[in-house]
């Protein structure tokens, strides 16, 4: 099926227009019909340079002007990014009615808009578009935009961008940042958590299990493996006064082939939920005989450092809703981990609310679809800085 933005003209003022037309456009197996749609509207939308990558990820830059110039990308850089492959629907979220079959199902009720991608993350794509549009950077600064393919599945499209030399100094991640300290708020998330998955495996000799001492049991080398995993602690740092906390699980086991045979080999994995600069070390197996550990996934954390950046942006999020939004953290790995682990100063603020993403009555608030489209248009037109008072942007940060 051939989608298009047929009619950008009518759905420019109304991120949840722009929402509704995104969420509807299956994504979960192939990205390309929704980066179509995303290219078209920004193709039409603004006289920005955009372009396609191999993998599929829409990119858009501009600068002072809102024109591309001579494409230069050595100004200093603001991006906007999201992602727009989405996890599986639930039958439920699929259109059936003839003509429209495979559709996403979107609907719109008591003020928020619901199906597969609404919060996870295509509402947040929408504000993203339309602040990129509207917003004018800072003299000498670029504003770019980001839609990335493959965040599902480990980060594909960010990795491929950053490979191609996509490292913006700065950028806001649009994941879900909503209803993190408070009720009715959208916080600034300044770190976050990274996952890392690894496979130990244990090697033995097998033997007929009426003759156990004759080999040697895989699974009790596994076991007493698993043993020292367990007594590690979680690994932790204190971010933005509180402790951001790993965490570490096996999480499956399999070993030997027959109730009569001492197994000759016995692995399981390990889940570790990881926080900046902070991992626990698989060198405590070390002196365990034939056992080997090899890293599966590895989802970087992100931190930022920068309290000029954060405190700029908790100004911003001050400035577009009535609540009173903090500096927090974030237990789920985003593709801010990948773009901060090559370079960029990343910062987390989105639509999202916890327990919204992935689920079968998936939705977001449009009132804070607004509130994120506004923020991000504050914050593309005040940063990057060249200058100011140092004095109070660490007030804003605190």
């Amino acid at each position: 099926m051939n989608w298009r933005v047929t009619e950008p003209s009518s759905m420019t003022s109304s991120v949840a227009e722009l929402t509704r037309t995104l969420v509807s456009i299956p994504s979960h197996e192939d990205e390309t019909d929704a980066g179509d749609a995303i290219e078209t509207w920004l193709r039409e939308e603004t006289a920005a340079r955009v372009t396609r990558d191999a993998v599929g990820n829409v990119l858009a830059r501009k600068g002072p002007t809102g024109q591309d110039g001579d494409g230069s990308t050595d100004r200093p850089s603001l991006a906007l990014v999201g992602h727009h492959d989405v996890v599986p629907p639930a039958d439920s979220q699929v259109r059936d009615d003839p003509g429209r079959e495979g559709e996403y199902l979107v609907e719109e009720r008591e003020g928020r808009i619901f199906g597969r991608g609404a919060a996870d993350m295509k509402g947040a794509v929408a504000a993203a578009m339309v602040a990129f549009r509207d917003a004018t950077p800072p003299d000498g600064c670029d504003l770019v935009f980001a839609s990335f393919v493959g965040e599902e599945v480990g980060g594909v499209g960010a990795r491929h961008a950053i490979e191609e030399g996509f490292v913006p100094d700065y950028a806001v991640v649009g994941e879900g940042s909503t209803n993190y300290s408070k009720p009715g708020v959208t916080d600034v998330v300044v770190a976050h958590r990274g996952r890392r998955g690894t496979t130990v495996t244990a090697h033995g000799v097998a033997s007929h299990a009426s003759e156990p001492d004759a080999g040697e049991n895989a699974i009790y080398r596994a076991a007493d493996a698993i043993d020292r995993i367990r007594a590690l602690e979680f690994p932790a740092v204190d971010v933005a006064g509180e402790a951001l906390t790993g965490s570490v699980a096996v999480t499956e086991i399999d070993g030997g082939s027959a109730i009569n045979v001492v197994p000759d080999r016995c692995s399981f994995t390990v889940d570790e939920r990881t926080v900046p600069g902070e991992r626990i070390d698989f060198g405590v197996l070390s002196d365990i005989p034939d056992v080997e550990w090899t890293v599966d996934q590895n989802l970087p954390p992100m931190l930022c450092e920068d309290d000029a950046f954060a405190g700029r942006m908790l100004a911003a999020a001050r400035e577009c809703q009535s609540g009173d939004p903090e500096l927090v953290t974030k237990p789920h790995a985003t593709d801010a981990g990948w773009l901060s682990q090559a370079g960029t100063t990343c910062l987390v603020y989105g639509p999202s609310e916890p327990g919204e993403a992935h689920t079968r009555d998936e939705s977001v608030s449009i009132s804070v679809l607004e509130r994120c489209r506004e923020t991000y248009r504050q914050v593309a037109e005040t940063w990057p800085e060249s200058g100011g008072d140092d004095r109070s942007r660490e007030e804003n940060a605190r």
